[in-house]
């Protein structure tokens, strides 16, 4: 009986942190693990907005998700970044996809950024950016910031810390970050792919679909109610996982 009772409460214990990993929020799930089984409040992303007030300019089933990474737009939507190619708009979820998308040979045109201030799309040559301040990155260790006034992001970095640049200035940053962020991006994809490959098989109908990129697995997920009860964090999981497999 001692044995039994002992079992079920190492069992719990898994339960817990399986739990707390999956709803924790990025770079916070150290803390998350530590109080598993506690009730504990998802903290709430500097570059997440509600859906609502996301604009999507790209259209499609998957206008939601970073053509590039997949990730959802409105999660990250103070670091997005748009650009027309080859006549369609997309949009980026950071600087990081968007230096992603130019690094393949893409030729983007008419470029865009959201100002932090208002939530609003704004043409990044008449962007002022930080690059560095200590609210955290999107697809990079360094964070990257606009703003339509110039003395919003002064501000800004006062509070904030961080380099007073221009899109040029943010871009080189991006650029020479582009191979270590890119790798570290590698590790945890690939790590969250394997937890995709389980909940897969345990939440989802099968198929046998080939995805030529995370976002459109996502769209293909949500449209076809492939998946039941998935969060966010699941969502891009087992995207990771139909598109790499």
């Amino acid at each position: 009986m001692k044995k039994l009772l002992l079992a079920v409460l190492v069992l719990g214990t898994i339960i817990s942190f399986s739990h707390a990993e999956m709803k924790c929020a990025a770079g916070k799930c150290g803390a998350a693990m530590k109080q598993a089984g506690q009730p504990k409040k998802m903290i709430k992303m500097f570059q997440a907005v509600p859906k609502g007030k996301a604009t999507l300019l790209q259209e499609g089933k998957a206008k939601a998700f970073c053509p590039e990474c997949g990730m959802t737009l409105p999660m990250f939507y103070k670091t997005n970044h748009a650009a027309t190619v080859n006549g369609k708009v997309k949009q980026y979820c950071s600087i990081h996809c968007l230096a992603e998308d130019l690094k393949k040979g893409s030729k983007l045109t008419e470029m865009k950024v959201v100002d932090v201030t208002t939530l609003k799309f704004i043409p990044v040559e008449k962007a002022t950016y930080v690059v560095g301040s200590r609210k955290k990155g999107t697809m990079s260790a360094v964070s990257k910031y606009a703003f339509a006034k110039k003395a919003d992001a002064e501000a800004f970095a006062k509070v904030n810390g961080g380099k007073v640049t221009d899109f040029t200035g943010a871009l080189k940053a991006a650029k020479a970050e582009f191979a270590k962020d890119s790798k570290m991006i590698a590790k945890k994809q690939a790590m969250m792919a394997q937890k995709g490959k389980m909940m897969y098989g345990k939440m989802c109908q099968k198929t046998d679909k080939k995805f030529v990129s995370t976002a459109e697995a996502k769209a293909f997920i949500v449209s076809n109610k492939l998946c039941k009860g998935l969060n966010g964090k699941q969502l891009q999981a087992i995207g990771l996982y139909l598109k790499n497999r």
